[in-house]
């Protein structure tokens, strides 16, 4: 049952992507670009805490 679900949820999600990229591109593309910047701002942070604990978590 519980894969049922997952199925359904991955499928409701792909339509309502679908819909806001067919009805307002702009804000898509928007959306897109948030998702990235919280990518490379969380890329950054994990990259700024592995040069703390290399240098012995000296500031």
């Amino acid at each position: 049952m519980a894969v049922n679900a997952k199925k359904i949820a991955v499928y409701a999600l792909a339509v309502f992507a679908l819909y806001v990229i067919i009805t307002d591109p702009a804000k898509a593309a928007d959306y897109v670009q948030v998702g990235f910047e919280g990518i490379s701002d969380a890329a950054k942070a994990i990259g700024d805490f592995m040069t703390w604990a290399a240098n012995g978590g000296k500031s």
